[in-house]
């Protein structure tokens, strides 16, 4: 015979408590790991733009399998009809922290980077397009890796720069590679994580050399941010969120080239110590800080910070000693801020978040005058009902905007004030 406990009120408030507080984590811990979906909802709404030497406005979305790109003359009031980007249709992985990829050329060419989705469960090719043309149309697609097993290449970031006497642009195609996860399992060893890989064109996107890796042990799912310095050197900067040792998922940065990567190449640029055996999908923000370094930010899981509370934060990380400032929190912890955008022109930057509401979300925004030594108050800039994007910062000519994609109101496009 079954027995029965009838607890008293109290009890049965604080076990019903405990109850959902254990039902919470574990439903964030599932749409953390790798194994969810990514991201039906917001597929329409994870978009790349930037604006070309002109000051045309560009976009990169996705619809129907196709990767599609059109141009707005007036600040995304108006659009004209898009180019198709990939003229056969594939299931193309599209959410806020995986979308195409739009970066403009020295000369007004237009390069395009998506993941294509495989069969298998986590799978994908990273596809490339570019147009030399002006956007007119678009050169066949190809795919930029050589290794085409069915395994993890995801999560594209792009970047271009040029090379004092070079012809062409120097392209950079970074992702998210599982091909040593899978030959350290099939020998019987561990392996935390995935891996960096990259590649090259100096072509201008004709072609592109033999992958390389950059490092072991990131975190699956994660978004990379991916910066060439405009020193002349050709060089690309990434950040991402790694798996060091003890399963703590913080943030290494590496700067690297056409060479070798060297083995002392990657830095720890973050000290959260967020211990987790699941990826946040959350990537961090990266821009240049003048002939210094580097400006930060990133999302921290809170269980090892001081006020044991997740929430962004924000770092200079100098280029030389590869040594990072003291971490600052950013927004409000208690509102999901997270999902950062970094800008920076000499000493100034800007810095912008999301955070939740009750009945949708909002962007915010701080600037600093002084390459981030210090910050003015974080001001509230756009908001929306619904689903929306993660913001954008975009620069045109010397004039810096905040974009936002929604669901209820469209393209949000809004100038910042640039003056000291």
């Amino acid at each position: 015979m079954r027995m029965l406990m009838v607890l008293p009120a109290s009890c049965r408030a604080v076990v019903l408590f405990l109850l959902g507080l254990q039902a919470l984590l574990a439903a964030s811990l599932a749409l953390a790991h790798e194994g969810h979906d990514h991201g039906a909802a917001a597929a329409p709404l994870a978009i790349s733009l930037v604006f070309d030497a002109q000051g045309t406005l560009w976009r990169a979305s996705v619809k129907d399998g196709h990767v599609l790109v059109d141009s707005s003359p007036d600040n995304g009031q108006h659009f004209d009809t898009p180019r198709v980007v990939n003229p056969d249709v594939q299931k193309i992985g599209v959410d806020g922290d995986a979308k195409p990829k739009l970066a403009i050329g020295s000369v007004g060419q237009l390069y395009v980077t998506w993941t294509q989705a495989l069969q298998k469960p986590y799978t994908g090719y990273i596809w490339f397009a570019r147009s030399v043309d002006g956007g007119k149309h678009f050169e066949s697609p190809f795919i930029v890796h050589q290794d085409r097993a069915e395994i993890t290449h995801r999560f594209d970031a792009l970047a271009v720069t040029r090379v004092p006497g070079q012809a062409q642009d120097r392209l950079y195609v970074a992702w998210v590679d599982k091909r040593d996860l899978l030959a350290a399992q099939a020998a019987g060893q561990s392996y935390a994580g995935a891996a960096i890989y990259y590649a090259v064109s100096d072509d201008g996107g004709a072609s592109f050399a033999a992958e390389r890796k950059l490092a072991d042990s990131s975190c699956e799912c994660c978004r990379i941010a991916l910066v060439t310095p405009d020193d002349g050197s050709g060089d690309a900067v990434a950040l991402w969120r790694h798996v060091f040792e003890g399963g703590v998922r913080d943030h290494a940065i590496a700067r690297f080239n056409t060479k070798p990567v060297a083995a002392d190449a990657l830095k720890r640029a973050s000290f959260g110590n967020w211990q987790i055996d699941a990826c946040p999908h959350h990537g961090p923000a990266l821009a240049q800080g003048g002939d210094w370094g580097w400006h930060m930010a990133w999302f921290d899981g809170g269980t090892h910070n001081r006020e044991k509370m997740p929430g962004l934060f924000y770092a200079r990380m100098d280029g030389e000693a590869w040594v990072s400032s003291p971490a600052k929190r950013i927004g409000d912890g208690s509102k999901q801020a997270g999902h950062p955008a970094l800008i920076s022109r000499g000493d100034a930057v800007w810095l912008a978040w999301r955070e939740m509401e009750a009945d949708g979300s909002r962007l915010y925004l701080m600037r600093s005058q002084d390459g981030g030594r210090s910050w003015g108050q974080a001001e509230p800039m756009l908001s929306t009902a619904g689903s929306a994007d993660y913001p954008m910062l975009l620069m045109r000519g010397t004039q810096v905007y905040l974009a936002w994609n929604t669901a209820r109101d469209g393209l949000l496009l809004k100038s910042l004030e640039t003056a000291p």
